[in-house]
């Protein structure tokens, strides 16, 4: 027993917790760290005597409080982590609310531009095709051209097989002449409006180009948006996107997204205008091309029933005078004949008298007298060479005339002749050729 009294006063005091160390989850325990113990070999390691009742307590009091300690914050942690659940579940439900509701008048925002550009490119693809139908009418318009640039040609080319006096620059030709350099201007006006009218619809056809494909990239991304909008916490084709949540480098603002397409149907607007204006521009071309060159025919139509006129009543005068050349050939030749024999009249008389006076130079001496009869006789035989010498100077004279009515028929008749040739060049070739000329409604490039 003294060795025993002495092992308990030799062993140190046994080990309480501390009571600021309650609320920890770790604590320290007494521990017996006596070489022995009450009952031998299994306390080894042990204090060699019992807890006492207040250690006893004290301990039982510990885990009492540890486990009341532990089990309030259990419950505090668990109230806590409800409610960050449930705000994080509402801030969550909200944001998501927010972003589909945002989606959706993003994918409004597109409908409303995808609706203006589509309205544009409607708008763009009905004004191209009324600018190609003008394209058309030009093309028609110039080809019909062609016609009356060879009737006109070929009216100058007729008209140099004109004859003599009558190959002169008349009206007609002036007005030929004008009217080929009227078709020349009108051609190269009109190649000029089909070059302006086919870069016109090639801008068109860009702006239409620029406008579909922003109203494509603008479907894709209702599409996309639609997709994003639709999706919630139950769809099947949801993960993770680790690097998603950034914005790209190359991404454009609200602002400048709308602009750009407000930029684009600007621009589709102003080329629309631009071809509504040439559309424009074209009617009054092929109108006032068309009213020239139909005022030119008919200038030259005119000119051509004057110049008919004027040389079918040349050529009616020229033929009225050959009529009374030709009577008055007749008549010469009539007279001409009849001086003929009016000198042959005279060769009996002549003879007569000049027998009488060759029988009275035989008459005998004194009987040779130069009476009456023979003075007579003498003055007779001069009448009648003078008689005979008139005849014959105005025989000369019939004969002259006669040859100059000759050669003024000689000349009528070819003069005639160039007027009928002038006249079938004019009236029957030219103005029959002219019937060929197209009309207004040809000209405008309607058929």
């Amino acid at each position: 027993m003294a060795s025993a009294e002495v092992l308990l006063k030799t062993q140190p005091a046994p080990q309480s917790i501390p009571v600021e160390a309650l609320g920890k989850k770790e604590h320290f325990i007494p521990i017996n760290t006596g070489s022995y113990t009450s009952h031998g070999l299994p306390t080894t390691g042990f204090r060699t005597a019992k807890y006492t009742p207040e250690e006893w307590h004290q301990n039982n009091y510990t885990k009492f409080y540890q486990s009341f300690s532990d089990r309030d914050n259990a419950e505090r942690i668990q109230h806590e982590s409800k409610k960050l659940a449930n705000e994080t579940l509402a801030i969550t439900n909200r944001t998501q609310a927010d972003v589909t509701k945002k989606l959706g008048e993003r994918i409004h925002d597109i409908n409303f531009w995808k609706f203006e550009l589509q309205r544009e490119i409607d708008d763009l693809i009905a004004e191209t095709e009324l600018l190609f139908q003008q394209k058309v009418r030009l093309e028609k318009a110039l080809d019909a051209t062609e016609i009356p640039m060879q009737i006109a040609t070929d009216n100058l080319e007729c008209r140099f097989r004109r004859q003599g006096p009558d190959l002169v620059k008349d009206n007609v030709e002036i007005q030929l002449l004008r009217e080929v350099d009227l078709l020349k201007s009108v051609q190269d006006l009109l190649k000029r409006t089909i070059e302006q009218t086919m870069n016109q619809i090639r801008m068109n056809r860009d702006a239409k180009q620029n406008l579909e494909l922003d109203w494509s990239d603008k479907l894709d991304a209702h599409n996309i948006d639609d997709k994003c909008g639709r999706l919630n916490n139950q769809s099947t084709d949801i993960q993770y996107y680790p690097n998603s949540a950034k914005f790209e480098d190359n991404s454009s603002t609200p602002e400048s997204w709308a602009q750009f397409t407000h930029d684009n149907i600007v621009r589709a607007e102003r080329e629309r205008m631009a071809s509504i204006n040439l559309r424009s521009l074209i009617d009054n071309v092929l109108h006032d091309t068309s009213d020239d060159l139909r005022e030119q025919c008919n200038s030259v139509n005119e000119a051509f029933a004057k110049r008919v006129e004027e040389m079918n009543d040349a050529k009616t005068k020229l033929e009225n005078h050959l009529q009374k050349v030709l009577i008055e050939i007749g008549n010469q030749e009539r007279n001409i004949s009849m001086l003929k024999q009016a000198i042959n009249d005279k060769e009996a008389p002549m003879q007569v008298s000049q027998t009488r006076l060759n029988h009275r130079t035989y008459r005998p001496s004194v009987e040779l007298c130069r009476d009456p009869v023979q003075y007579r006789l003498v003055s007779e035989v001069g009448e009648i060479t003078e008689s005979i010498e008139k005849l014959r100077y105005r025989l000369a004279e019939a004969e002259r005339s006669l040859h100059e009515l000759e050669d003024t028929r000689m000349a009528l008749e070819k003069e005639i002749a160039v007027k009928t040739n002038s006249l079938f060049i004019d009236r029957e070739k030219c103005m029959t050729v002219r019937t060929r000329y197209p009309t207004i409604i040809k000209l405008s490039g309607y058929q």
